[in-house]
Order: structure tokens, then C-alpha cells, then sequence
């Protein structure tokens, strides 16, 4: 427990909180994901344009953080500052992410100054409908094999990276990049 807010932690500070965990999969995720896409579905003022489940979370079987990705799509016209507000006052964390695919938003809900809730959600904003993260999902779940050996990577990453989330990212980059592509039909 930290009387600190997140706000003025450190990463390193953060990742000790919130350390890297790959768990077996739990049947109750895809519930999860409907729950918070329900919510999602009263609280925005405007139709966004499709929510989608992603991440190992969607995978039934794989082993995952236990953290529910939803990747949102925003039309180009989306009042940002305005969704960001709404967001913000239902208690997601806006976590800006220029890395990211435009409009570079990602919002968190779940984490606390004690760790983890015991739901835990990303929400990634995006424009446009074709998503690198929607191949991904695909493809594994079209491939059980390629599904299994993304969990032995990712169980071997969570014990060199515990405490260090970028870097645990980073590892499965290529891993993650080779199979969108063969999803793509990009060899």
C-alpha cells in the first residue's frame, strides 16, 4: 500500500505495484468484457463506432493477464476531450499513448493505490475499423498451436520481466508482429 497517488509514482514505482502476471485462463473473462462493454454502451454520449474484445483475454484457453483489452473504435469527428471527460469521471485513468495508432488514447480501470481491483480493463482507443490487434485475436483463435506457444513465451517473459511491463511488451513484439502479418496474409 502506498499513500502516494499513482499519478506521482515512478514506473519503476508502478510496476512493483502492478508486477507482470500470466494466469490461466478464466471462463469468466468474455462475461467481463460484456459487463464493462454494457457499461461502456450507457455511459458514452454518442454511438462510438465497434468495441472489440482483445488480447489473450479473448482466446478461450490461453493463458493471459488478467487484465480485459478492449480496443474501441472513435470516429475521426469524436468529441476527444469530451470522451475523455465522461471516462475520467466514471473512474477510468486516461494513460496517453502517442506510441500508439491515432488517436494515441488509452484509458485504465482497475488499479489502485493497493494494486490491482479485482477487474481489471484497458480501453484503447482507435480510428478506422482494421486493427493489427483483431488480426492477432483472430488468428489464434483460428490456431490453437500458435495460441499455446504464445502462452510458453509469455509464462517465460512474466519471470524475466515481473516488474517491468514495457520491457515485457517489447519481448513479444516479434512474436506478435510475425502472426499479424501471416493473418494479413503478409508473409
Amino acid at each position: 500500500m502506498s499513500n502516494k497517488p499513482l499519478s506521482q509514482m515512478s514506473n519503476s514505482e508502478l510496476w512493483r505495484l502492478f508486477p507482470v502476471i500470466v494466469k490461466e485462463y478464466n471462463i469468466d473473462y468474455p462475461a467481463w468484457f460484456a459487463d464493462e462493454a454494457a457499461k461502456l454502451g450507457k455511459l458514452l454520449p454518442v454511438a462510438p463506432g465497434e468495441l472489440h474484445h482483445i488480447g489473450s483475454t479473448a482466446v478461450p484457453g490461453l493463458a493471459a493477464k488478467p487484465t480485459i483489452d478492449m480496443l474501441l473504435e472513435v470516429k475521426p469527428e469524436a468529441d476527444l476531450t469530451q470522451l475523455r471527460q465522461t471516462l475520467e469521471e466514471a473512474d477510468w485513468i486516461a494513460c496517453p499513448r502517442p506510441d500508439q495508432p491515432p488517436p494515441g488514447m488509452m484509458f485504465l480501470k482497475g488499479y489502485t493505490p493497493d494494486g490491482f481491483a479485482d477487474r481489471v480493463f484497458h480501453l484503447h482507443l482507435r480510428y478506422g475499423c482494421d486493427h493489427d490487434e483483431v488480426y492477432f485475436r483472430n488468428y489464434l483463435l483460428a490456431h490453437p498451436e500458435v495460441a499455446r506457444e504464445y502462452a510458453r513465451l509469455k509464462h517465460g517473459l512474466q519471470h524475466r520481466f515481473e516488474f517491468d511491463r514495457d520491457a515485457y511488451t517489447a519481448a513479444k513484439g516479434d512474436f506478435v508482429r510475425q502472426y499479424t502479418r501471416l493473418a494479413r496474409g503478409q508473409n
